[in-house]
């Protein structure tokens, strides 16, 4: 697919804000602080698309004035000394890019990924930190008449909830609608301050070393590994199966059955030990992304503007996860998340405030892979999209066709999956597993995955 830049604008808050320097939670400083793309898909009416300007001038004039109470996304980062973020409040704006291409929505069939780099906006990170937009949006004309709205967004200023929060915002001013939840921009809530006397004290074992590969590649070799990306369906009847497999021998009276998240998380887990050929004795562990805003008191907000989730490490050994149930993997999986406190979370905080140099829990760049160990094989990280409001983006031109996952750099991540509702069937129940694995393990996982569940999906 040729795309061509049609021309770039950096839009700004449609009034003056705020300009100052803002502290940074220390969960925002660490782990991934790239820019996370989606890509929604329309069909406009005759009425939107002619003239074509009108939908660009929609988006540009709604999202100047959704910058006004979303200020931060304005800005820019600022390297303070020891490693440390700040928030740079200084109305820079975002980027929009207009594109247009000869293709049709219907050639790219059900939004194949291999037309994903085409359609998100690329960031630049060998330029310095304090030059980077948070949000970087293109929007790509078909020859058809219909569009698409790359949607890329900073790690290091939202979450999954809070990027969700702000693109719902900016869809309802351009439909006319008034602000409906004023977002909180305080980030001093999850800030670190010290603990009480008599605090437990935590093993954080989410910012030790991860298990390595036992075998004859070091860390570096494996990463430099070719990847590739499948986008895993799981029909709702594959879904039932699964649950009853995970549930299997489970005491009805002391044991809830096992979560979407739980079964599915461990499946991926257990195929992906399979799909790697470990020894019985390999160490694994798998990530978990933990939303804290309900589970830490005093309660956090849900109009929170930051990053209020953490990952965690649930670890086994391959030998174990293949070896026994699946209700093993899926009730590592709980014990971990259950695991994370109000206690545990202040802790984590805590933990990273006396950290020397957090640069080392940092992912600037996940393909560049300079830390160590490896962040691939043998574990992985299981992030559900699943009960975010990914759907239902109405710009004023009618909801979305499809919203699928952009590429960043997801394709060089070995181990990176994503949960997330089938974007082009979403009502019935069905799933994706969007699957990131080094190419010569990718056709043995599909194989395990779906054999215990049913068929392939081509």
């Amino acid at each position: 697919m040729a795309i061509r830049i049609m021309g770039s604008y950096m839009v700004k808050p449609a009034e003056p804000t705020w300009k100052g320097f803002q502290a940074l939670s220390e969960w925002d400083q660490t782990g991934l602080i790239t820019h996370v793309p989606t890509i929604y898909f329309y069909r406009p009416s005759d009425e939107w698309s002619r003239p074509t300007d009108k939908v660009s001038a929609t988006l540009r004039e709604s999202l100047s004035r959704a910058l006004v109470p979303f200020y931060p996304l304005a800005g820019r980062l600022r390297f303070l000394p020891g490693g440390l973020l700040e928030l740079n409040c200084n109305a820079e704006g975002v980027q929009f890019t207009e594109a247009e291409s000869d293709s049709q929505l219907e050639e790219l069939g059900d939004f194949s990924s291999k037309y994903y780099h085409h359609l998100t906006p690329a960031v630049d990170y060998t330029r310095p930190i304090d030059e980077l937009p948070f949000l970087v949006i293109q929007l790509t004309r078909f020859s058809c008449g219909g569009i698409s709205l790359g949607v890329t967004i900073s790690h290091a200023v939202v979450d999954g909830p809070s990027a969700l929060h702000f693109f719902s915002e900016w869809a309802g001013l351009a439909r006319g609608e008034k602000l409906e939840t004023t977002p909180l921009l305080d980030r001093k809530c999850l800030r670190a301050g010290d603990l009480p006397l008599g605090s437990p004290i935590f093993n954080h074992l989410e910012h030790n070393s991860l298990p390595i590969l036992v075998g004859e590649l070091d860390s570096k070799e494996e990463s430099e590994k070719e990847t590739s990306v499948a986008m895993l369906r799981v029909t709702k009847e594959q879904l039932k199966k699964l649950k009853r497999i995970a549930n299997e021998g489970r005491d009805s009276k002391t044991t809830r059955p096992f979560t979407r998240y739980e079964m599915l998380a461990g499946h991926v887990w257990r195929c992906a030990c399979k799909a790697r050929k470990h020894n019985k004795e390999q160490e694994t562990a798998l990530a978990v992304s933990v939303d804290v805003r309900s589970r830490i008191e005093p309660p956090i907000p849900s109009s929170y503007f930051g990053n209020a989730s953490f990952s965690v490490l649930a670890k086994s050994s391959s030998g174990e996860l293949v070896s026994k149930p699946l209700s093993f993997a899926a009730s590592r999986i709980r014990e971990t998340v259950e695991s994370v406190t109000s206690e545990y979370i202040w802790s984590n905080i805590e933990y990273l405030k006396n950290q020397e140099d957090l640069t080392k829990f940092r992912d600037l760049q996940i393909s560049t892979f300079d830390k160590e160990p490896f962040y691939g094989n043998p574990n992985i990280s299981v992030v559900s999209w699943l009960r975010l409001p990914l759907y239902g983006l109405d710009f004023g031109w009618g909801e979305e066709l499809c919203m699928t996952l952009g590429t960043h750099g997801c394709d060089d991540f070995d181990g990176d999956v994503v949960l997330l509702s089938d974007p082009s069937s979403r009502d019935d129940g069905s799933l994706v597993v969007a699957m990131s694995l080094q190419v010569q393990h990718m056709d043995s996982f599909k194989k395990h995955f779906y054999g215990d569940i049913g068929p392939v999906w081509d």
